[in-house]
């Protein structure tokens, strides 16, 4: 069957994912978990007691996501709505007598947001790894150049000197608060569902099964056990999401600079080298920034998708109408753009090209106005700020005007050169003399370690992690 969006063109979809996420968020990867999380609550609720344990003994036998007829479940899940009653009739059907026991005391949502919360862990392990890798090129790219002089740009125009590895670990910086952010996300929005029809559990009785059974279904599948049933409190996968949206915003930021950089006129980095990469079909020099161009694209879509997912928190009473279908198709399309954008921003970063050459003549190419900030503080005392920024500014007009170098132009003015020599002004005029603590602060930035909690662990069963039992103002 042919594709008809960039998700599954056959085209276009490594470009808008990876396979490894169209894997976790595949018909079969979502089947395959709602198996998972049925099977899991015939454990819990033969934990507690309240189906034999040799049912459920035997629901984890024979309950086989594998042998689903699925022409049947589409079949089915079109006519009913939702895929939960498709796949547990068959379960039924494949688990003999011991099927009776099979969705007991759960409601659709419990299971199919069960399902969708273990996407979501083995989602978050894969941007979580890519992160680590583009992190890891980054800071390896900003200890390198850590002394590399450049012009640094505010409204796209030379503003003082900075170094490389300053706006380097800028970027860094930001990624480094998102791996921290990740962390959070894990052990406050992986939750479990299980509330029954209206969250309350009613068909488990009036007792503690039911919170019980919750309790010891997060427990097998390595989730958070919530405190109530969240059927219309999304805030969790709206959290979720907008971290992944708010993570492809830092990467298409940092494409946003390459790309920039990338042009003839800076000339300052190139994308790494691949035969054919970026080529036009008409222009034989052209080396367009594919990797950036999609980190940029990702960005924007992905916008979007947290946009929906906010939009669909507004739900109904205690089972909505329609906005829960919203995030069936935005949860999954954000975690594919952003494990693209992730494996563009590795594959540049893990092999881009720095010219530390041309960003050292570029610094000449304002001749010598780059420092006149400088300058001023250096005449500020003198002469009072307001009065040495109107010197200054004068001989940067002077210079623009005459097509001269800043130094000859401070040289000529009089009071100027009284006050500060030609020596001082000299040294003034030079861009390395005036970094401030970009290296300090692009070396803090390199000493700060970033990683997972020893309190975090990995389940027995399933890929998700969840936090050690503790209270979480503890960590």
């Amino acid at each position: 069957m042919m594709g008809s969006t960039v998700f599954d063109s056959f085209l276009f979809r490594d470009a808008f994912g990876t396979a490894a996420m169209r894997e976790v968020f595949s018909d079969s990867g979502f089947v395959e978990r709602i198996v998972r999380a049925e099977v899991a609550l015939a454990g819990a609720e033969a934990t507690v007691g309240v189906i034999p344990r040799p049912a459920a003994m035997l629901i984890a036998e024979r309950a086989d996501a594998t042998r689903l007829d699925h022409d049947r479940l589409r079949r089915d899940t079109e006519n009913v709505g939702y895929p939960i009653l498709p796949v547990v009739t068959q379960l039924v059907e494949q688990c003999g007598d011991a099927g009776r026991y099979i969705h007991w005391g759960a409601t659709t949502q419990d299971i199919m947001d069960t399902a969708t919360v273990l996407q979501c862990a083995d989602g978050l392990d894969l941007i979580s790894a890519s992160l680590d890798r583009v992190r890891t090129a980054l800071r390896r790219m900003a200890a390198e150049h850590i002394d590399t002089v450049a012009a640094g740009r505010t409204h796209l125009q030379q503003a003082v000197p900075i170094t490389f590895g300053y706006r380097v670990a800028v970027w860094l910086s930001a990624l480094d608060r998102h791996a921290e952010r990740l962390l959070e996300v894990r052990a406050r929005d992986l939750m479990v569902q299980f509330g029954g029809a209206a969250g309350t559990l009613a068909s488990l009785g009036g007792g503690t099964e039911g919170t019980a059974i919750r309790a010891a279904l997060a427990d097998e599948l390595g989730l958070r056990d919530p405190e109530i049933t969240w059927h219309v409190a999304r805030d969790g996968l709206v959290a979720i999401v907008g971290l992944l949206a708010s993570i492809g915003g830092s990467i298409g930021k940092i494409a946003l600079d390459i790309s920039i950089m990338c042009a003839d006129e800076f000339g300052e980095v190139a994308e790494p080298f691949v035969p054919g990469r970026g080529a036009s079909s008409t222009m034989p020099q052209k080396r367009n920034p594919i990797s950036s161009e999609l980190m940029i694209a990702a960005a924007k879509l992905l916008r979007d998708k947290s946009a929906a997912m906010l939009d669909a928190m507004m739900q109904d009473f205690e089972r909505a109408t329609g906005p829960w279908q919203v995030e069936w198709a935005a949860l999954p399309e954000a975690f594919l753009l952003l494990s693209s954008s992730l494996h563009q921003a590795d594959f540049v970063l893990s092999g881009l090209q720095v010219d530390t050459a041309r960003m050292r003549s570029n610094l000449e190419l304002s001749h010598g106005l780059i420092v006149a900030e400088a300058v001023m503080m250096a005449l500020a005392p003198m002469l009072g700020r307001h009065e040495a920024h109107h010197a200054v500014y004068e001989a940067c007009r002077r210079a623009i005007d005459a097509g001269t170098d800043l130094a000859g132009e401070l040289q000529r003015h009089a009071e100027i050169a009284a006050r500060l020599g030609t020596d001082k002004i000299e040294a003034l005029c030079d861009p390395t003399g005036y970094l401030g603590s970009a290296r300090r602060m692009t070396q803090a930035v390199l000493d700060r370690d970033v990683t997972t909690p020893a309190s975090w662990n990995a389940p027995s069963s399933g890929s998700a992690r969840r936090p050690a039992r503790e209270d979480a103002a503890s960590r």
